[in-house]
């Protein structure tokens, strides 16, 4: 739990423009074998989009090329700074209830951990106590 959160995330991060349709998020995440992509340039995130996200629009009938990834995507973003802990960024995620969290260092957005990710960090530890 007191493990970096900088040695556990992913730090590809894949960056679609305001203006992506859920089936480019789509395509994206299945070509760069990801789960969220981040929505906006290199100066601002609007939000994110997930694989969840995606299956809720096709679970809901939307069109997926004719649906902007950020209208079915997450806008109420929750950051960390690159210096917190696995065990912060989980209660983060508890308390906020999100599956993402965005790693920032200096203001620059450097990467994103996922639940799965911070999960890994637990289940390798119980490995090595049991």
């Amino acid at each position: 739990g007191q493990t970096p959160i900088v040695h556990v995330v992913e730090d590809n991060v894949v960056r679609m423009a305001l203006d992506a349709s859920v089936l480019d998020v789509a395509e994206m995440l299945t070509s760069a074998n990801i789960g969220v992509v981040v929505l906006g340039d290199e100066t601002t995130t609007e939000g994110i989009v997930s694989e969840r996200d995606v299956v809720r629009a096709v679970a809901e009938r939307r069109d997926p090329l004719a649906t902007r990834a950020i209208d079915v995507g997450h806008r109420q973003l929750v950051w960390c700074d690159v210096s917190a802990t696995v065990a912060e960024v989980a209660d983060e995620m508890m308390e906020q209830y999100v599956r993402h969290v965005l790693v920032e260092r200096d203001g620059v957005l450097v990467g994103v951990v996922s639940a799965r990710d911070v999960l890994g960090v637990y289940a390798s530890a119980e490995e090595v106590v049991a």
